[in-house]
């Protein structure tokens, strides 16, 4: 767990988070072992591991607010509360939390293109500002984003590698980096562990423990 002003943040493993404060907020729940319900959930995109209806029945209930890219509206249908599309560059407020959202797709792998408007979101919570990248390459969009922690995916062949998300880091200038999408699906800690070592001359580097 990482503890920024007040707000927690714990990994639940894969690219699924948990931010903790006066509001309870899910990003990508995914095989998650649920803690609170949620106030707020985000979705980056309508990949399995990352829209799960069966991790969201969990966590949902008739005060949440999902947010989610456009192109989760069918798969998010049966669920009774306030759902919230948004589309790449959108910025909104939302329960207080400031949210943009950030283009999330590869440049030289076919899984995430840029027409399908999959995002990441630079979310805002009491000053605390928290980029989750989504599944994503090393883009253009995430230059000079400057927040105070970045999570980003550094498994390779969906995403960044553990190099290119080091990169990233550089372009994206924040506090703190956390690496993510690893040790599920495809990637392992050493990915992460690799990220930190190239990272790290460049911001901090918090490898978290899966909760």
């Amino acid at each position: 767990m990482l503890e920024i002003n007040g707000i927690k943040i714990h990994w639940l493993g894969h690219a699924s988070f948990y931010l903790e404060n006066d509001l309870k907020i899910y990003i990508d729940p995914y095989q998650i072992s649920p803690k609170e319900k949620a106030d707020l959930i985000f979705i980056t995109h309508e990949h399995y591991d990352h829209l799960s209806p069966e991790d969201l029945e969990k966590i949902v209930k008739k005060e949440t607010t999902i947010v989610a890219a456009k192109e989760c509206e069918s798969k998010l249908a049966s669920f009774n509360c306030e759902k919230i599309f948004v589309e790449p560059f959108e910025e909104i407020e939302v329960k207080g939390v400031k949210v943009k959202a950030v283009p999330a797709y590869n440049t030289n792998k076919p899984f995430h293109k840029k027409e399908d408007g999959k995002v990441g979101y630079v979310i805002t919570v009491k000053d605390v500002s928290i980029y989750h990248a989504g599944d994503t390459d090393f883009i253009e969009e995430m230059n000079d984003l400057k927040p105070k922690v970045a999570l980003l995916p550094v498994s390779g062949t969906y995403v960044m590698t553990a190099e290119e998300a080091a990169e990233a880091v550089k372009a994206i200038k924040p506090g703190i980096a956390v690496p993510m999408h690893y040790g599920t699906i495809v990637g392992s800690l050493e990915d992460a562990k690799r990220f930190e070592e190239l990272a790290s001359k460049y911001c901090k580097v918090v490898i978290l423990d899966k909760e």
